[in-house]
């Protein structure tokens, strides 16, 4: 077998087993979330933010308003709106700050991430668990063999795109026409 099969059938092996691992509960209400809010802003560092810019950009797509905090058009959150954090540790300084914030401003806030005891837990809302090993390594986590929190990353780009697909099927949207929100400028 070639290494690019063998490491191939076990990253997918762990995303499979990570994936099924994730509360579907969570998740249902995390998608009650997003459609109450009036806006959903998106929070992250590192590559977890470039899964959460994906994601943000996916909503979009389905005519959802999102916003990158810190993109240069952001407008302030208010209480009508959704803080989404990426953070599998929840611990990171940078969306610790921004959750606080939000809530300061009578914003919903939603976690998603891997401990559920973390700092986040003081400002979320509502939590939704990606079970990986995080940096803390700890218990009930589900290993993984690949760099640091790659697991945690691709499943969250995953979830965001399973989270966009029920909304697509519960709202029947029409595929084709989705493309009228796409980029046109490229």
């Amino acid at each position: 077998m070639s290494a690019f099969v063998q490491a191939q059938q076990d990253v997918t092996a762990e995303i499979s087993a990570t994936m099924a691992a994730i509360d579907a509960a969570d998740v249902d209400a995390l998608v009650a979330e997003i459609r109450a809010a009036d806006r959903v802003f998106f929070v992250g560092v590192g590559r977890v933010l470039l899964s959460l810019q994906a994601i943000a950009k996916r909503l979009a797509h389905l005519g959802i308003d999102t916003v990158v905090v810190g993109q240069i058009t952001e407008p302030a959150i208010t209480d009508r709106d959704l803080l989404i954090v990426g953070s599998g540790s929840g611990e990171s300084a940078i969306p610790l700050a921004i959750a606080a914030r939000a809530k300061q401003n009578g914003a919903k806030v939603v976690h998603i991430g891997s401990n559920s005891q973390s700092s986040m837990r003081d400002f979320a809302d509502h939590f939704v668990r990606i079970p990986v090993q995080t940096k803390l390594h700890l218990a009930h986590e589900i290993p993984s063999i690949q760099p640091m929190t790659s697991l945690f990353e691709q499943c969250l780009l995953l979830l965001g795109d399973i989270v966009a697909l029920v909304i697509v099927r519960e709202d029947k949207l029409d595929m084709p026409s989705l493309w009228r929100n796409h980029a046109n400028l490229e």
